[in-house]
């Protein structure tokens, strides 16, 4: 089994003070004097007026605790039923005996539903594509943009941290305009993002799902003592070639504008040695291209006028039957289905 790895605190930004004030939002909300939470945690309320400003992840994660012990809340109070203190946890050893991911990001639903009224998680699969839908339905009626987010983000990344692996992101859907602190959408979601949309989800490949959990009850406690410092930053540096190749092709106007040769071009090592390191991390060539040309073909679907010829084209197919027969094996359905599909889910 691979050994675990986090990026160094010292090579990781810092959380936008826009961030953090935004997070306190609950807090602010339930009468707590976020001022003083500040001052305990060793940051200076002024520096959260500073747009520019970070804070380092070691404050904020110390913040963080503070803010949940004096809430009794997990949530931060953005919840109308507290999370109580220990119900992460809970969450966490219920899931260990799942036999794969599939079946943990269920069982997870099945658990938030079952603590929490107006927070609901589920995953749906759609040919190669999974989709873990996040909605949050705000009862408080408080500025929940982060805390949704806040939730994709642990998800994603202590879901990585249960099976080893990091979960590489086709794309982020947000239900919520680009906010103030857009800049680190890199670093919490690293892959392409769609603001405005009627759900918020993270979509990857179904491939994950069958990937079995490898944690035991001895490294879930360890994981829970570093809570919440070890899901502020991602699991794994996204230095696999994988990631690397599939941010160079997402890059592109269009996916047949680079070469396998060229890529490893870029990467600086021969097509030979990229094969084999993608084939090491369980990838090739055609799998990361088929998941970018999915991704872009869902997008013109669903966002554009864009004709099915001409979105063919625009991905290299050689003729549209041929992009036909690829959509539908990626989705369950051909491209105009999906569109069809699409707009009227949207229009009910």
């Amino acid at each position: 089994m691979e050994t675990e790895t986090q990026i160094p605190s010292e090579v990781q930004p810092g959380i936008l003070a826009t961030a953090l004030k935004a997070q306190l939002a609950g807090a602010r909300a339930a009468g707590l004097d976020t001022q003083q939470l500040l001052l305990d945690s060793g940051i200076d309320p002024l520096r959260l007026d500073d747009a520019d400003c970070r804070i380092g992840r070691e404050k904020v994660a110390s913040l963080l605790r503070r803010e949940w012990d004096l809430l009794g809340d997990e949530s931060g109070g953005f919840l109308s039923r507290p999370w109580l203190p220990g119900t992460f946890a809970m969450m966490g050893h219920a899931l260990l005996s799942s036999p794969n991911l599939r079946r943990a990001l269920a069982r997870s639903g099945r658990f938030v539903a079952m603590v929490c009224d107006d927070l609901h998680i589920k995953l749906v699969e759609d040919g190669e594509e999974a989709r873990l839908l996040i909605h949050h339905s705000n009862r408080r009626q408080l500025p929940n943009q982060i805390f949704v987010e806040s939730i994709a983000v642990i998800w994603l990344r202590f879901f990585s941290w249960l099976i080893d692996r990091t979960i590489l992101l086709e794309r982020v859907h947000l239900a919520f305009p680009p906010p103030d602190y857009g800049e680190d959408y890199s670093d919490m979601f690293p892959c392409r993002h769609y603001f405005h949309q009627r759900e918020t989800c993270l979509v990857f490949s179904t491939r994950y799902l069958q990937m079995p959990l490898v944690r035991d009850e001895q490294q879930l406690g360890e994981f829970l003592a570093r809570a919440p410092e070890c899901l502020l930053t991602q699991y794994k540096s996204d230095n696999s070639y994988t990631g690397r190749v599939r941010r160079m092709l997402q890059q592109q106007d269009t996916v047949e504008n680079l070469s396998l040769d060229g890529v490893a071009a870029r990467m600086h090592t021969s097509p030979q040695t990229l094969r084999r390191r993608l084939k090491e991390e369980g990838n090739s060539w055609q799998d990361i291209k088929d998941s970018v040309r999915r991704d872009m073909a869902v997008y013109q679907l669903k966002q554009q006028e864009t004709a099915v010829a001409e979105i063919a084209e625009r991905l290299g197919f050689s003729e549209p039957s041929a992009f036909n027969r690829a959509f539908k094996k990626w989705t369950g359905l051909a491209p105009g289905a999906y569109r069809d599909k699409y707009r009227n889910n949207a229009g009910r």
